[in-house]
């Protein structure tokens, strides 16, 4: 492969390497930049927790290219004014690419929807309220009329905070053996239903972010099954954590949706399998120490994952015989490429030259001290995994190799 002017040049058997630097790869696999389509970087507002510089370094080690930012931040990005901002300082201090969502609601209330047009006109790629509910289905199915005429998609925190009341875990055995508060599964669920009803009559598009439980995965795929423009995503730590793991609460282990019976588990891997759901993300959601090792039922959802995520995926999907690495990497590439509508997530000729090359044998321990994040609160905190990526190419420049960042 031949880069030139950050762009993929030429790809052959045979290439003459010039006077252009050669970087040897035998043995490990070249492919498309990974694309994390639901990340929070926590800039602007709180920079304690992430910003620009640390959190695409997190990305470049994890492989990822391309990031999209969900809007939950203070301001939250629900104008021009905050798109630009994060536009222009993940530039000068960013080394991977970031991409906004604009909020579907004015400043993520659940009473007004935000100016989409704008938003979209100045850069954002897609609308969520991720972190909150749009609570109000008129307004909702509002939002999905103007979304689908501007040809964009809803990526939607499905959650009904009436259901959530004060449960903090799954509702299932691990919850009644502590004595602690459940979130029943309908918590959820009942908001994909309503979601997947809009988009049906309305013919707008919506995405399901976040994807928890195995009645969700159940409706998704009825909703495909009837022609629905509905899509799903799983976040890598539900592959190879239940609620069996949360028994000992610790803050790692505490996010939203709650991590489910072994048989959720099961049913958010078959729903990858069989092609229900289509991307894997990170929800890469990082707090301050201080916060994550509050009391357990204080302490806030939200987990971080840019430089597992590959490992898990690899480990548990790949490895395991259940995806072949073409299949898994596509959900990590051009899947939410093109969900998105993003040139980019192929190898194309002329594209982007926003490449990972990936050892897929390579085991390693998470060792989450030596993250580039700023945050620490991993689930995957001393476990073995088997693949990583061991260098990341951003627009044509070796941003990342063997673990060391080269900016």
């Amino acid at each position: 492969m031949l880069i030139e002017d950050g762009k993929i040049a030429k790809i052959d058997k045979d290439l003459e390497a010039g006077t252009a630097q050669v970087k040897n790869v035998e043995g490990k696999v070249v492919a498309p930049g990974l694309i994390d389509i639901h990340c929070h970087l926590r800039d602007p507002g709180y920079p304690e927790r992430e910003d620009f510089k640390s959190g695409t370094r997190a990305a470049a080690r994890g492989g990822f290219t391309t990031l999209i930012a969900m809007p939950n931040t203070n301001p939250v990005c629900d104008n021009p004014v905050v798109v630009e901002y994060v536009l222009s300082k993940s530039r000068r201090e960013g080394i991977v690419n970031v991409l906004p969502y604009g909020a579907i609601t004015l400043g993520q209330k659940g009473e007004e929807l935000a100016p989409f047009a704008e938003l979209i006109e100045a850069g954002c790629v897609a609308f969520s309220d991720d972190g909150q509910p749009v609570s109000n289905a008129g307004l909702m199915r509002q939002a999905l009329i103007i979304a689908g005429a501007l040809n964009k998609v809803l990526a939607v925190h499905c959650e009904d905070r009436t259901i959530t009341g004060e449960g903090v875990i799954n509702d299932g055995e691990v919850a009644r053996r502590l004595g602690i508060r459940g979130i029943p599964y309908t918590s959820e669920a009942v908001m994909v239903a309503r979601d997947i009803l809009l988009a049906e009559e309305t013919g707008g598009r919506v995405h399901i972010c976040h994807v928890g439980c195995a009645r969700s995965v159940e409706l998704i795929r009825e909703g495909k099954k009837r022609g629905i423009k509905v899509t799903g995503e799983v976040i890598s730590h539900y592959l190879n954590t239940t609620e069996e793991d949360v028994q000992t609460l610790e803050g790692r282990f505490k996010i939203k949706p709650p991590f489910g019976s072994k048989r959720d588990q099961e049913a958010l891997k078959e729903g990858l399998v069989d092609g229900t759901i289509e991307v894997i993300a990170t929800d890469h959601a990082p707090y301050t120490r201080a916060e994550k090792e509050r009391n357990f039922k204080e302490a806030p959802f939200g987990l971080i994952g840019l430089e597992t995520a590959l490992g898990v995926v690899l480990t548990e999907m790949v490895h395991s015989g259940l995806l072949s690495l073409p299949e898994a990497l596509a959900k990590m590439t051009c899947n939410p490429a093109k969900l998105l509508g993003l040139n980019k997530g192929t190898l194309d000729i002329g594209g982007d030259a926003d490449i990972v090359v990936i050892d897929p044998d390579l085991e390693w321990q998470v060792d989450v001290n030596e993250s580039a994040s700023k945050s620490r609160n991993c689930p995957q905190h001393g476990r073995w995994l088997k693949g990583k990526a061991v260098m990341t190419i951003v627009g044509g420049r070796i941003v990342m190799e063997d673990g060391r960042l080269l900016v």
